[in-house]
C-alpha cells in the first residue's frame, strides 16, 4: 500500500510557519528560545492539536505531537506479553519523525522547518488514511539544532549525551543560555534529566534539503543519507598588550589580531592540503578592546571542523591546536582553547536506508547513497537506535541564507517517501 500525503495542507502549514520570523527577503530568522523561535513551537503545537493528535514538552523543551498505536489488539515481534501476546502502553515503542524549526540568525525558511512539518504532515496523513501501526508515532521539533546556545542540545538531551560543564560554557555564552531558558521555562536540571530509555525508541527518521548541488546537478530525486559528519567545535583567545595604536612602533606591539589572522590562514591552507576531506571555518573574530587606536589585546575566535571519521577528526584537532599555538607564539601572544561542543561521525542505519529506498522505489522516484556534509540531530541518537535521513534537493546548494530555496515538487516527493518509509519502518516491512 503506498500512502500519499495531502500536499495542500503540507504547503499551507509550510508558508504560515515561514511567516513567524520572516526576514522579508525570503529568509527567516528564529534563534533558539528566541520569542519568534517560541511562538513557532506554539504554532506548531495548535497544528498539532488542530489535527486531534496528542502533544507534549519535554524537560529540554522538545516540542512533539504523538499519534499512539491503538493497543491492545495489536501486537509486534518485537515486544510481546508473554501471556496475551499484546504490549501494554509502556511497552510499545515510539518511532520518531522530525527536525528543528529553530534557524540560524537570517536564515532559510527551508533548513529544519521542512524536516518537523512532513513528520507532522506524516502523523496526519496516517490518522486519515486510518492505518493501525504497532508503535507509537512521534513528530518532534528539537531544541536548537542549529547552536545558537548549544548545539544538537535537545536531541542530546534525549539522547542522554548532554553534560553539566557544556552548559557551565556554552559555545554561545552562558548569559544568552540562561535566558533563552527562562523566556522557555526551562532549567538546567530539567535539560540534564530528559534521557529517553532506548528500549522505548523504534527509530528516528528525518526529511531535509540537501544543503549542497549534488542531487540538483545530477537530476536525482532523493539522496539517501549513508553517515553524518562528525563537527569538532573551540573558542580561541589570544591574549597579547593593549596599547596606543599610534603611539606604539610596529616592531613593538604584542598584537592580538596577528596571531588570530595568522592561524585563519594558515589553517585553511592546512585543511586544503593535509585533510582534503575535511572543512574547518572560523565563523566568529572578536578583537578587545575593539577601537580604531586601540592595539587589540585580546582576539577571540570560534573554531568549527568537520570530519566523516571518528580518526581523522581527532588528528584534524590536535594539528589544528598545535597550528594555532604556533601561531600565537610567532607574535608572543599567548592561547587558550576552550572546547565549545563536539558530535562524533553517525553512520546512518542499514534498516533506516532500507526503508527509505523501498519507499522511493515505491513512488517512482530515483535515489542515490550520499553522505551529509552538515551535522543534524540524527547523529545524537545514532547509537541508541536506528537512524535514517533523506535529502531533496537545493537550488544551487545554498542554505543558511534566505536564497535557500527548494522546489515543492521535491518537498512533496520527500514528504511522501518519509510518510511511506515511516510505515514500512513501524510496520517491520524492512
Amino acid at each position: 500500500m503506498i500512502l500519499h500525503i495531502n500536499a495542500d495542507r503540507f504547503k499551507e502549514d509550510f508558508d504560515s510557519l515561514a511567516q513567524i520570523g520572516s526576514t522579508g527577503d525570503g529568509g527567516v530568522s528564529r534563534p533558539a528560545l528566541s520569542d519568534l523561535h517560541l511562538e513557532a513551537r506554539r504554532w506548531f503545537l495548535a497544528r498539532a492539536a488542530a489535527a486531534g493528535l496528542e502533544t507534549h514538552v519535554d524537560s529540554a523543551g522538545n516540542h512533539s505531537a504523538i499519534l499512539r498505536s491503538p493497543l491492545p489488539h495489536l501486537h509486534t515481534e518485537r515486544s510481546r506479553s508473554a501471556h496475551t501476546g499484546t504490549l501494554s502502553e509502556a511497552e510499545v515503542p515510539t518511532l520518531l519523525l522530525g527536525s528543528h524549526t529553530d534557524s540560524v540568525p537570517n536564515g532559510g525558511r527551508f533548513d529544519g522547518a521542512l524536516g518537523v512539518l512532513s513528520a507532522l504532515e506524516t502523523l496526519r496523513s496516517v490518522k486519515d488514511a486510518g492505518v493501525e501501526l504497532p508503535v507509537h508515532l512521534e513528530a518532534i521539533d528539537f531544541t536548537d539544532e542549529e547552536g545558537t546556545l548549544v548545539g544538537l542540545l535537545g536531541s542530546a538531551a534525549i539522547a542522554g549525551k548532554l553534560a553539566a560543564d557544556t552548559l557551565k560554557n556554552p559555545r554561545g555564552g552562558r548569559e544568552r543560555l540562561t535566558a533563552g531558558l527562562a523566556r522557555a521555562g526551562l532549567t538546567e536540571d530539567g535539560l540534564l534529566s530528559a534521557k529517553r530509555d532506548p528500549q522505548t525508541l523504534a527509530g528516528y527518521l528525518e526529511l531535509h534539503i540537501e544543503q549542497g548541488p549534488r542531487l540538483l546537478g545530477s537530476g536525482i530525486k532523493i539522496g539517501v543519507v549513508s553517515d553524518i559528519v562528525g563537527i569538532n567545535s573551540f573558542k580561541l583567545s589570544y591574549r597579547g598588550k593593549a596599547n596606543h595604536a599610534g603611539t606604539t612602533p610596529m616592531d613593538a606591539r604584542t598584537d592580538a589580531s596577528l596571531g588570530a589572522s595568522a592561524f585563519v590562514l594558515a589553517a585553511r591552507e592546512m585543511v586544503m592540503r593535509d585533510f582534503p576531506a575535511c572543512v574547518v571555518n572560523i565563523g566568529q573574530m572578536n578583537f578587545k578592546p575593539g577601537a580604531f587606536n586601540i592595539i587589540p589585546g585580546v582576539a577571540e575566535l570560534a573554531l568549527e571542523f568537520r570530519s566523516p571519521e571518528t580518526d581523522e577528526l581527532a588528528k584534524l584537532e590536535s594539528s589544528l591546536l598545535t597550528l594555532a599555538e604556533t601561531a600565537g607564539e610567532k607574535y608572543g601572544l599567548s592561547l587558550t582553547a576552550q572546547p565549545a561542543g563536539s558530535c562524533a561521525p553517525a553512520p546512518m542505519s542499514g534498516k533506516a536506508q532500507a526503508a527509505f529506498v523501498a519507499a522511493a522505489e515505491s513512488l517512482g522516484l530515483s535515489h542515490v547513497s550520499m553522505p551529509s556534509g552538515a551535522g543534524h540531530d540524527g547523529q545524537s541518537l545514532a547509537d541508541l537506535t536506528d537512524v535514517g535521513m533523506i535529502f531533496i534537493p537545493s537550488r544551487d546548494g545554498i542554505s543558511h541564507s534566505p536564497l535557500e530555496f527548494s522546489e515543492w515538487e521535491d518537498c512533496v516527493n520527500g514528504a511522501s517517501v518519509l510518510l511511506n518509509a515511516a510505515v514500512k519502518m513501524a510496520s517491520g516491512g524492512v
